[in-house]
């Protein structure tokens, strides 16, 4: 038995990652579909799920590491690691992404694009929340594409083909919503690719985590305090495209640039 579970490290990369897939979904579905089946509110079923989901996705991570790959130190091997470096890198990432969002965000109210406004909410709440939620997501995610499924990549493709069809399915995976949903939201792919790719240099970078994760947290928190802060108003003197379909600024061209000199910057180094 150990054997066969050994010789899928040998499969082709598309079968080892629909084999874990596989196994993950097998793993959550008789937990999730009874909290589906509750009169749980919308909200609270998605949490639970998402959390048990996440929560086996770091288990069977481990499991996959010593039984396929004999691995112990899976997570290290990914660039999860517990060291002073990794937490400056997290720091350094977060006030990176965070400075990029507000400045992208100055440069359109000094053009005229924008206004600013007083916060419609307590500032030092949406702050607090919008922390926890990026430093959330950005862990999740990268640790899912930039550890796991990069590491995936790289053990078939050389790095180039590798960073590329990371990126491109970090951008896909974003569009499983309904079809309306996608052809409306679907002006931020480009921009998800690039930022993908951005991420996938930062995890190279110096082989750890702590940087794209600070990357991708600073991003979503620079977004979340101005968004639900509702800390700006377009003032409708250029079109959507420029500035972001739906004030979403990864939707625009602004925001392509922007992210366009972080690639750059992170590349360089």
């Amino acid at each position: 038995m150990l054997h066969k579970i050994s010789s899928i490290a040998r499969y082709p990369v598309p079968v080892r990652i629909g084999v874990f897939v596989l196994v993950l979904l097998l793993i959550w579905l008789p937990f999730a579909v009874p909290i589906y089946l509750t009169r749980l509110d919308p909200n609270t079923i998605s949490i639970l799920t998402m959390l048990l989901l996440y929560g086996e996705f770091i288990f069977l991570l481990q499991w996959w590491g010593k039984r396929v790959y004999h691995q112990p130190q899976i997570l290290q091997h990914y660039g999860l690691v517990r060291t002073q470096h990794n937490w400056l890198d997290l720091l350094r990432g977060l006030i990176i992404g965070v400075v990029l969002v507000f400045s992208l965000f100055l440069v359109e109210g000094w053009l005229g694009w924008l206004v600013w406004l007083p916060s419609t909410g307590f500032l030092p709440r949406i702050v607090l929340e919008g922390s926890i939620v990026a430093i959330a997501v950005g862990f999740a995610e990268e640790l899912l594409f930039r550890g796991w499924l990069l590491d995936e990549l790289l053990r078939d493709y050389r790095f180039q083909r590798a960073s590329w069809i990371n990126a491109t399915l970090f951008a896909l995976l974003h569009f499983i919503k309904p079809l309306p949903d996608i052809l409306r939201t679907l002006p931020q792919f480009p921009a998800l690719v690039v930022l993908g790719l951005t991420l996938v240099w930062a995890r190279m970078r110096k082989n750890r985590l702590g940087l794209p994760i600070g990357l991708h947290a600073g991003l979503i928190w620079g977004y979340y305090i101005i968004n639900v802060g509702q800390l700006t108003q377009y003032s409708g003197q250029v079109p959507d495209w420029i500035t972001g379909v739906e004030r979403n600024p990864l939707a625009g061209v602004m925001g392509l640039l922007f992210l366009g000199v972080l690639a750059l910057w992170v590349r360089r180094k």
